[in-house]
């Protein structure tokens, strides 16, 4: 099991950890929420019997003697009287319902008939019946009973919120230290390179003078030049990781094609490539020539080994949008759509020997350096993968070669 798929479990245990811990405190706050509901509905069956014996002249207690300290019984709760004939008669703990002498203001009393309607199928009515005419109580819920119910809520949004900054805020910070491994890594890399390097070219230069007269001795040194140049391109490609790179106008066939050479070398010769012809009209993108050709580089060597000795690599050119997409396609082993993200993360690699930093750094290369994208567009498991690279279209080299 890679470092990924533990990652990606432990974000599953913790998710349901979390939801757990939320089930919990809804279903407790739920009770209480419904033990208040209840005991509102107690004081208001408490307040229409005290109604009653105040109308009916029967003694209360000493400490609920008038229709004021009746009312403080109900606290908060908001309630509608309605006569039998349908129309509200009073409403109490609603705002703006009482004159600056206390009485009812009847327009704002027409505006509760939707209360009255939503607390009916509710079945939140209790009826008061004086002697003389019944009339009907619709009671709401305090404010206290509303908070409670969508505490569970506001308590969800507090605590995702606090773990969307901390993600964010780790995450960011993590990258930029991550940025600095990369950094100090890809120069450090670089540094130790020049100094075999040179002293490569130094023994190269003396084996010339040496065997100046010796043909194959003179065949060696070209060879062992031309690997001196790929390392001292290595050494480069990583001396520019961390630094801003010179951008170049550049027709994307030439380097496709100058890539396919070099691999086409290097390939087995079961394998086929199928590029763009190079004498296609000019398609003009903004690029760093050693470090792109450092991502196709890592794409086409992925696609020979998942080859394994024998397939197909082609490479489509086309204009979407505002940028100009290349398609890198094989016919190897393929990737799953699980791992369409997670193969350019660092570290993760399929070979036995690969450090996982390939796809990672061609990532880096497109999106940090070249404001592009790169992506698995398509992958069929045993039959075939497509990687995309995104550049955008260079429009002021584009304009001056059409006009």
């Amino acid at each position: 099991m890679d470092i990924y798929e533990r990652k990606s479990k432990w974000k599953w245990y913790l998710g349901i950890a979390g939801f757990i811990v939320i089930m919990i405190t809804m279903l407790y706050t739920r009770n209480l929420a419904d033990k208040l509901a209840d005991g509102e509905k107690m004081k208001v069956e408490l307040w229409i019997n005290a109604i009653k014996a105040l109308a009916t002249g029967v003694n209360l207690e000493e400490d609920v003697t008038s229709t004021h300290e009746i009312t403080q019984i109900i606290d908060d709760i908001p309630l509608i009287l309605v006569g039998d004939n349908g129309i509200v008669i009073d409403a109490k703990n609603f705002p703006n319902i009482l004159d600056e002498e206390g009485f009812p203001i009847q327009d704002e009393l027409n505006k509760l008939e939707s209360q009255v309607e939503a607390l009916k199928k509710q079945d939140r009515e209790l009826t008061l019946d004086n002697g003389d005419s019944t009339q009907y109580v619709y009671y709401g819920h305090s404010q206290t009973y509303t908070l409670l119910k969508y505490f569970p809520v506001l308590q969800f949004l507090l605590i995702a919120g606090f773990i969307a900054f901390g993600y964010f805020s780790f995450s960011s910070s993590r990258r930029a230290e991550q940025n600095q491994v990369w950094v100090g890594m890809a120069k450090e890399t670089a540094h130790q390179l020049g100094t075999p390097i040179s002293a490569i070219m130094g023994w190269i230069d003396h084996l010339k003078d040496m065997y100046g007269s010796d043909e194959y001795m003179q065949d060696v040194v070209s060879e062992l030049q031309k690997d001196t140049g790929r390392l001292e391109l290595i050494a480069d490609r990583f001396s520019k990781i961390g630094s801003e790179p010179k951008m170049e106008p550049i027709n994307i066939y030439d380097e496709l094609e100058s890539m396919r050479a070099y691999m086409q070398r290097r390939a087995a010769r079961r394998i086929e490539f199928d590029f763009p012809d190079p004498a296609t009209e000019a398609k003009m993108v903004d690029i760093n020539p050693p470090l792109f050709n450092w991502v196709l580089e890592n794409l086409l060597r992925n696609a020979l080994d998942a080859m394994e000795g024998k397939g197909k690599i082609s490479a489509k050119v086309y204009e979407e949008k505002n940028y100009v997409c290349i398609d890198i396609s094989d016919t190897g082993k393929g990737i799953p759509a699980s791992k369409f993200k997670t193969v350019f993360k660092p570290g993760y690699s399929t070979k036995k020997r690969g450090w996982g930093l390939g796809l990672s750094l061609a990532k880096r290369i497109i999106e940090t350096y070249h404001s592009g994208r790169i992506f698995v567009s398509k992958s069929i498991v045993n039959e075939q993968t497509t990687f995309t690279i995104k550049l955008p279209v260079n429009h002021h080299v584009r304009g001056a070669i059409e006009n």
